[in-house]
Protein backbone atom coordinates (compact mmCIF):
# COMPACT_ATOMS: atom_id res chain seq x y z
CA UNK A 1 0.00 0.00 0.00
CA UNK A 2 1.17 3.06 -0.83
CA UNK A 3 -0.33 7.27 -0.57
CA UNK A 4 -1.32 7.19 -4.29
CA UNK A 5 -3.21 3.85 -3.64
CA UNK A 6 -4.35 4.87 -0.19
CA UNK A 7 -6.25 8.22 -2.05
CA UNK A 8 -7.64 6.20 -4.37
CA UNK A 9 -9.69 4.14 -1.92
CA UNK A 10 -10.18 7.28 -0.27
CA UNK A 11 -11.91 8.86 -2.62
CA UNK A 12 -13.73 5.58 -4.15
CA UNK A 13 -15.55 5.11 -1.18
CA UNK A 14 -14.65 7.06 2.17
CA UNK A 15 -16.32 5.34 4.59
CA UNK A 16 -14.99 1.72 4.00
CA UNK A 17 -11.54 1.41 3.75
CA UNK A 18 -9.41 -2.06 3.74
CA UNK A 19 -7.76 -3.14 6.52
CA UNK A 20 -4.46 -2.52 4.65
CA UNK A 21 -5.57 0.84 3.89
CA UNK A 22 -6.40 1.78 7.83
CA UNK A 23 -3.35 0.53 8.97
CA UNK A 24 -1.38 2.28 6.33
CA UNK A 25 -3.42 5.28 7.26
CA UNK A 26 -2.15 4.88 10.96
CA UNK A 27 1.78 5.07 10.02
CA UNK A 28 1.38 7.86 7.30
CA UNK A 29 0.98 11.02 8.41
CA UNK A 30 -0.23 12.86 5.06
CA UNK A 31 -2.42 10.21 4.55
CA UNK A 32 -3.86 10.37 7.65
CA UNK A 33 -4.64 14.31 7.31
CA UNK A 34 -6.04 13.32 3.43
CA UNK A 35 -8.67 10.92 5.09
CA UNK A 36 -9.67 13.27 8.11
CA UNK A 37 -10.55 16.52 5.01
CA UNK A 38 -11.71 13.97 3.15
CA UNK A 39 -14.20 12.47 5.67
CA UNK A 40 -14.96 16.55 6.73
CA UNK A 41 -15.97 17.04 2.88
CA UNK A 42 -18.17 14.28 2.94
CA UNK A 43 -19.65 15.47 6.23
CA UNK A 44 -20.31 18.53 4.89
CA UNK A 45 -21.83 17.43 1.50
CA UNK A 46 -24.21 15.00 3.84
CA UNK A 47 -25.24 18.15 5.71
CA UNK A 48 -26.27 20.13 2.72
CA UNK A 49 -28.34 16.71 1.53
CA UNK A 50 -30.21 16.62 4.40
CA UNK A 51 -32.73 19.12 3.36
CA UNK A 52 -36.03 18.76 4.75
CA UNK A 53 -39.19 16.97 2.67
CA UNK A 54 -41.83 19.28 2.63
CA UNK A 55 -45.06 17.83 4.20
CA UNK A 56 -47.27 16.55 1.97
CA UNK A 57 -44.80 16.73 -1.00
CA UNK A 58 -44.58 13.14 -2.06
CA UNK A 59 -48.25 12.36 -2.01
CA UNK A 60 -48.84 15.81 -4.03
CA UNK A 61 -46.16 14.36 -7.16
CA UNK A 62 -48.43 11.24 -6.92
CA UNK A 63 -51.48 12.57 -7.44
CA UNK A 64 -49.67 15.30 -10.22
CA UNK A 65 -51.61 17.91 -8.11
CA UNK A 66 -51.10 21.64 -9.57
CA UNK A 67 -48.58 22.96 -6.75
CA UNK A 68 -45.64 23.17 -8.95
CA UNK A 69 -44.33 26.82 -7.62
CA UNK A 70 -44.26 25.61 -4.48
CA UNK A 71 -42.55 22.41 -5.14
CA UNK A 72 -40.81 24.13 -7.99
CA UNK A 73 -39.13 26.36 -4.97
CA UNK A 74 -38.83 23.19 -2.91
CA UNK A 75 -37.01 21.21 -5.45
CA UNK A 76 -34.54 24.70 -6.27
CA UNK A 77 -33.62 24.66 -2.63
CA UNK A 78 -32.40 21.00 -2.77
CA UNK A 79 -30.54 22.02 -5.65
CA UNK A 80 -29.17 25.01 -4.18
CA UNK A 81 -27.97 23.38 -1.25
CA UNK A 82 -26.40 20.67 -3.08
CA UNK A 83 -24.46 23.08 -5.14
CA UNK A 84 -22.95 24.66 -1.87
CA UNK A 85 -21.77 21.41 -0.28
CA UNK A 86 -20.42 20.09 -2.65
CA UNK A 87 -18.85 23.78 -3.30
CA UNK A 88 -17.96 23.61 0.17
CA UNK A 89 -16.37 19.69 0.20
CA UNK A 90 -14.39 20.40 -2.78
CA UNK A 91 -12.97 23.67 -1.29
CA UNK A 92 -12.91 25.28 -4.34
CA UNK A 93 -15.16 27.89 -5.18
CA UNK A 94 -15.65 29.52 -8.52
CA UNK A 95 -14.33 32.91 -7.24
CA UNK A 96 -10.91 31.61 -6.83
CA UNK A 97 -8.06 33.99 -5.22
CA UNK A 98 -5.95 34.64 -7.73
CA UNK A 99 -2.76 32.93 -6.06
CA UNK A 100 -5.45 29.71 -5.52
CA UNK A 101 -3.16 27.26 -7.73
CA UNK A 102 -0.08 28.45 -6.26
CA UNK A 103 -1.36 27.71 -2.81
CA UNK A 104 -2.74 24.68 -3.55
CA UNK A 105 0.59 23.41 -4.67
CA UNK A 106 2.29 24.38 -0.93
CA UNK A 107 -0.53 22.83 0.18
CA UNK A 108 0.39 19.64 -1.69
CA UNK A 109 3.66 19.25 -1.04
CA UNK A 110 2.96 19.87 2.54
CA UNK A 111 0.76 16.66 2.57
CA UNK A 112 3.78 14.73 0.85
CA UNK A 113 6.56 15.79 3.06
CA UNK A 114 8.06 11.80 2.32
CA UNK A 115 8.82 12.87 -0.96
CA UNK A 116 11.58 15.21 0.32
CA UNK A 117 13.18 12.65 2.27
CA UNK A 118 13.19 9.37 0.13
CA UNK A 119 15.55 8.79 -3.12
CA UNK A 120 14.43 6.91 -6.23
CA UNK A 121 16.56 8.56 -8.85
CA UNK A 122 14.23 7.96 -11.55
CA UNK A 123 15.45 7.73 -15.27
CA UNK A 124 16.36 10.92 -16.57
CA UNK A 125 14.95 9.81 -20.01
CA UNK A 126 11.64 9.18 -18.20
CA UNK A 127 11.28 12.76 -17.10
CA UNK A 128 11.95 13.62 -20.38
CA UNK A 129 9.40 11.62 -21.79
CA UNK A 130 6.66 12.83 -18.86
CA UNK A 131 7.82 16.68 -19.92
CA UNK A 132 7.09 15.77 -23.88
CA UNK A 133 3.94 14.56 -22.89
CA UNK A 134 2.78 17.66 -20.63
CA UNK A 135 3.58 19.58 -24.12
CA UNK A 136 7.41 20.60 -23.44
CA UNK A 137 11.11 20.09 -24.61
CA UNK A 138 13.93 19.82 -22.01
CA UNK A 139 16.30 21.42 -23.65
CA UNK A 140 18.97 21.01 -20.71
CA UNK A 141 19.06 19.20 -17.42
CA UNK A 142 17.20 20.76 -14.29
CA UNK A 143 19.36 18.73 -11.63
CA UNK A 144 19.58 15.19 -10.30
CA UNK A 145 15.71 13.79 -10.03
CA UNK A 146 15.58 12.36 -6.39
CA UNK A 147 11.32 11.59 -6.86
CA UNK A 148 9.06 11.05 -9.29
CA UNK A 149 5.49 10.20 -9.17
CA UNK A 150 2.02 10.22 -10.15
CA UNK A 151 -0.21 12.20 -7.90
CA UNK A 152 -4.15 12.84 -7.18
CA UNK A 153 -4.44 16.83 -7.79
CA UNK A 154 -7.31 18.59 -7.64
CA UNK A 155 -9.98 16.21 -9.44
CA UNK A 156 -7.17 14.21 -11.52
CA UNK A 157 -3.88 13.48 -11.61
CA UNK A 158 -0.86 14.99 -11.97
CA UNK A 159 2.93 14.35 -11.79
CA UNK A 160 5.18 15.75 -8.61
CA UNK A 161 8.82 15.31 -9.12
CA UNK A 162 11.22 16.36 -7.02
CA UNK A 163 15.23 16.97 -7.68
CA UNK A 164 18.73 18.85 -6.54
CA UNK A 165 19.93 22.24 -7.50
CA UNK A 166 22.63 24.75 -6.34
CA UNK A 167 19.13 26.21 -4.34
CA UNK A 168 18.40 22.86 -2.36
CA UNK A 169 15.49 20.91 -3.05
CA UNK A 170 12.73 21.87 -5.33
CA UNK A 171 9.54 20.53 -6.46
CA UNK A 172 8.07 20.70 -9.79
CA UNK A 173 4.00 19.84 -9.78
CA UNK A 174 2.93 19.11 -13.84
CA UNK A 175 -1.02 19.78 -13.56
CA UNK A 176 -2.68 18.90 -17.32
CA UNK A 177 -5.88 19.79 -18.53
CA UNK A 178 -6.49 23.05 -15.90
CA UNK A 179 -6.09 26.74 -17.01
CA UNK A 180 -4.03 29.00 -15.81
CA UNK A 181 -4.12 32.80 -17.19
CA UNK A 182 -1.42 34.04 -15.80
CA UNK A 183 1.43 33.45 -13.07
CA UNK A 184 1.01 33.14 -9.53
CA UNK A 185 3.00 33.43 -6.89
CA UNK A 186 2.04 32.22 -3.21
CA UNK A 187 4.04 31.55 0.51
CA UNK A 188 3.39 30.08 3.61
CA UNK A 189 5.69 29.92 6.58
CA UNK A 190 7.91 26.91 5.03
CA UNK A 191 7.15 27.23 1.66
CA UNK A 192 7.10 29.56 -1.44
CA UNK A 193 5.46 28.61 -4.98
CA UNK A 194 5.20 30.14 -8.26
CA UNK A 195 3.13 28.81 -10.98
CA UNK A 196 2.87 28.85 -14.48
CA UNK A 197 0.04 28.48 -17.30
CA UNK A 198 1.85 26.03 -20.19
CA UNK A 199 0.07 24.88 -23.00
CA UNK A 200 -1.36 21.72 -21.73
CA UNK A 201 -1.95 22.86 -18.40
CA UNK A 202 0.32 24.46 -15.54
CA UNK A 203 3.36 23.86 -14.01
CA UNK A 204 4.14 24.32 -10.37
CA UNK A 205 8.07 25.27 -8.53
CA UNK A 206 7.76 25.02 -4.67
CA UNK A 207 10.99 25.60 -2.38
CA UNK A 208 11.79 26.61 0.83
CA UNK A 209 12.18 30.53 0.01
CA UNK A 210 11.30 33.03 -2.82
CA UNK A 211 14.53 34.09 -3.49
CA UNK A 212 15.79 29.94 -4.38
CA UNK A 213 11.53 29.85 -6.08
CA UNK A 214 12.92 32.91 -8.34
CA UNK A 215 16.29 31.17 -9.17
CA UNK A 216 14.31 27.59 -9.87
CA UNK A 217 12.06 29.43 -11.75
CA UNK A 218 14.56 31.06 -13.94
CA UNK A 219 16.35 27.47 -14.43
CA UNK A 220 13.46 25.95 -15.59
CA UNK A 221 12.23 28.71 -17.92
CA UNK A 222 15.87 28.46 -19.47
CA UNK A 223 15.97 24.90 -19.92
CA UNK A 224 12.34 23.89 -20.67
CA UNK A 225 10.34 25.00 -23.58
CA UNK A 226 6.47 24.82 -22.24
CA UNK A 227 5.34 25.33 -26.06
CA UNK A 228 2.82 27.61 -23.96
Amino acid sequence: MNCLDFHRLKLADPRRLPADAMAHAARCPSCATFSEEVDAADAALEHGLAVPVPDGLADRVLLGTRERPRRRRGLWALAASIALATAVALGWLAQRPDDAYARLAIRHVEHEPQFLTSVERPDPEAFRTVVENFGGTLVGALGDIRQMKLCPMEDGMGWHVVFETPEGLATLLLVPGKKLDAMQAATSRNWSALARPARLGYYVIVTSSEAATARVDRLVRERVDWKA
